[in-house]
C-alpha cells in the first residue's frame, strides 16, 4: 500500500483494525511531495487561465477602444476663435441651432441629440465645450467663460441669431448665453438642466448620486477602467454617471435601452473627456442663481421627476423665473428621460418651429 494518502489512506487504515500503527516516515514524504505537486499544477494551471483571461480581455479593450477613437475621426473641425480653439461639428441644413452637450459629452453627443433635428429640416452646430476632447481647457473655464465662446464659434461661422440646447452640464452656459449674448439667441431649450434652485440648508442644487465621489477617482480616470466598469457593473454606471434608475432602463424598449447603452459606450475614450469632466466637479456643486428674470427669449424647461441629479426641480423653478417660459415635467425617466425620446423630441421640433418661424 505504499504511496496512498489522503481519504483512502484513512479508508485502508480503518479497514485493517488489526494494524494501527501510523505511515512510515518514507510514505508520509512522498505524500507530502504528491501533495506539493498538486498544489503547485493546480496554481500554474490558475495563473494560466489568469493570464488567458487578462489577454483576452485586453485584446476586447484595445478593440473597443479603438472603434471609440475611430468613431471621431473625420467627423470634426476646429475653429481658431478669439476665445480659442473650439471643436464642432455641423449636421442638417435649415435654421440654426447650437447644441450644448452635458458631462461626458462632447461634440459628439451634440450630433446624436441633434440627429433628429437635422432630419427635420434643422442646421444642427454641435461643439465640444472646455476640456472635451478637442477643445482645450482654459484657465477661466467658468459658465460666463463658455457662453462667449458660444459666441466666439458661432462669429467665427458667420451665423447670426441661433436656438440654443442646452443639455444637463451645458445648461448653465446655454442660460448665460442667453444673458450675455441676448442679440445672439432665438429661442432657448433647457433639457435635464444643471442649474440653481433653492434648497433647505443651503444643499447644493444638483444632487450627487451615492458613489459618484469614487467613480470619479477611480473609472472616469482611466479608459481602461472605466471599460471594465461599463462591461460588469453597467446598472452602477447608469444610476452613477447616467443618474437614470437602472429599473426605469430594464422596463424599457428595446429601442430605448439600446439608446442608453450607446449613450454609455459613446463615452469612450474618457481620457479625451478627463479635463472637461473634472471642470464639471468644480463648477456644477456650486451654481449661483442667475438673473432669470432678464431672460427675454421663447423658453422651454424639459425634465423627469426620477432624475437622480435632482434637475426637475432646476428646470421648474428656472422655468418659473423667466419671462413666459414653459415647463414640461415627466414622473419616470431619468436623466436620459428613458420611455419619453419621441415625445421629447416632438417637444423640442414644435417649439423650435414655432419660435425660429
Amino acid at each position: 500500500m505504499r504511496g496512498t494518502c489522503g481519504p483512502a489512506r484513512s479508508r485502508l487504515t480503518a479497514q485493517r483494525t488489526s494494524h494501527r500503527e501510523r505511515l512510515r516516515p518514507r510514505e508520509n514524504i512522498e505524500c507530502l511531495i504528491m501533495s506539493r505537486r498538486i498544489r503547485t499544477a493546480s496554481l500554474v494551471a490558475l495563473a494560466g487561465i489568469i493570464a488567458g483571461a487578462s489577454g483576452i480581455a485586453a485584446y476586447f479593450y484595445h478593440a473597443d477602444l479603438k472603434q471609440a477613437r475611430d468613431r471621431l475621426l473625420g467627423l470634426s473641425h476646429i475653429a481658431q476663435t478669439p476665445c480659442g480653439p473650439i471643436e464642432y461639428a455641423v449636421a442638417g441644413d435649415g435654421p440654426p441651432v447650437l447644441v450644448v452637450h452635458g458631462a461626458g459629452g462632447g461634440f459628439d453627443q451634440g450630433l446624436e441629440f441633434g440627429a433628429p433635428l437635422a432630419e427635420q429640416g434643422f442646421r444642427v452646430i454641435a461643439m465640444s465645450r472646455f476640456g472635451y476632447l478637442g477643445t482645450p481647457l482654459p484657465e477661466n473655464a467658468s459658465p460666463t467663460a463658455q457662453a462667449d465662446a458660444h459666441a466666439c464659434l458661432l462669429a467665427s461661422l458667420g451665423l447670426g441669431r441661433v436656438a440654443v440646447i442646452g443639455g444637463s452640464a451645458g445648461a448653465p452656459s446655454s442660460v448665460q448665453f442667453a444673458l450675455r449674448h441676448p442679440d445672439k439667441i432665438s429661442a432657448l431649450v433647457l433639457l435635464v438642466p444643471a442649474l440653481y434652485v433653492p434648497r433647505p440648508d443651503n444643499a447644493p442644487s444638483v444632487h450627487a448620486p451615492t458613489g459618484v465621489q469614487f467613480m470619479m477617482k477611480t473609472a472616469l480616470q482611466s479608459d481602461f477602467l472605466f471599460w471594465i466598469v461599463r462591461k460588469f457593473a453597467r446598472d452602477a454606471l447608469i444610476r452613477i454617471i447616467l443618474a437614470t434608475p437602472p429599473s426605469v432602463v430594464r422596463n424599457a424598449s428595446t429601442e430605448e435601452q439600446i439608446r442608453v447603452q450607446q449613450v454609455l459606450d459613446h463615452v469612450l475614450p474618457i481620457s479625451q473627456r478627463r479635463h472637461g469632466l473634472l471642470n464639471e466637479a468644480k463648477v456644477i456643486p456650486s451654481l449661483p442663481r442667475y438673473e432669470l428674470e432678464q431672460i427675454n427669449v421663447p423658453t422651454l424647461a424639459i425634465s423627469c421627476a426620477d432624475d437622480l441629479f435632482g434637475t426637475y426641480d432646476g428646470a421648474r423653478y428656472t422655468a418659473d423665473h423667466i419671462r413666459g417660459a414653459r415647463f414640461v415635467g415627466y414622473p419616470s425617466g431619468g436623466h436620459l428621460w428613458v420611455g419619453h425620446q419621441g415625445e421629447v423630441a416632438h417637444e423640442i421640433l414644435s417649439f423650435l418651429r414655432e419660435k425660429m418661424s
